[in-house]
């Protein structure tokens, strides 16, 4: 179709003539709403960042003669950052004549490693690494896959609110 008889169709729908492949003979245009379709471009596009995981590694850091409490505490977040999908760099750190028992460290380092292996794998050993001893731990789901049950679990709960906000307001109905 000629130019000038593509613009004036434009013009009689009250659209915009945009030029979709310009290298192609002859060059493809389509009749559209240019701002519209720049505005459903741009939501897509946020979108699809929106859903983009980001890998993050989170620390945790211990000593070798760390509480029974105290290492439960810190299980505990290793144990929800895992859940959300994040890695987990554990430390331990050595002070003074610590240093000289690393197989104290080692011991502790394994016994996390089993306690959370249902949720995640020991990505890389424990390490000497001067006064520290490193070990970090990976997740075994994606955090994409963490990402969407946390918004599932989210909808669930919201579900739930509604439906005991709404019960009272039946049983007043009732009597």
């Amino acid at each position: 179709m000629p130019l000038a008889k593509a613009l004036e169709l434009a013009q009689e729908y009250d659209l915009d003539l945009v030029e979709v492949a310009a290298n192609a003979r002859p060059p493809v245009c389509k009749l559209m709403d240019y701002g519209k379709f720049k505005y459903e471009s741009a939501m897509k596009a946020r979108e699809a960042r929106k859903n983009q995981a980001h890998t993050v590694i989170k620390e945790m850091k211990l000593r070798p003669k760390i509480d029974p409490h105290d290492y439960d505490t810190k299980k505990g977040h290793v144990v929800r950052f895992l859940k959300q999908g994040d890695k987990v760099k554990i430390t331990i750190m050595f002070r003074g004549r610590e240093q000289s028992r690393p197989e104290l460290g080692y011991r502790l380092l394994q016994r996390l490693a089993e306690d959370v292996q249902e949720l995640g794998f020991v990505e890389s050993s424990p390490k000497q690494d001067g006064r520290n001893m490193i070990m970090v731990l990976g997740p075994h789901k994606k955090k994409t896959e963490a990402m969407a049950e946390a918004r599932e679990a989210q909808a669930a709960r919201k579900a739930g609110r509604r439906q005991e906000a709404e019960a009272p307001s039946q049983e007043s109905a009732e009597a």
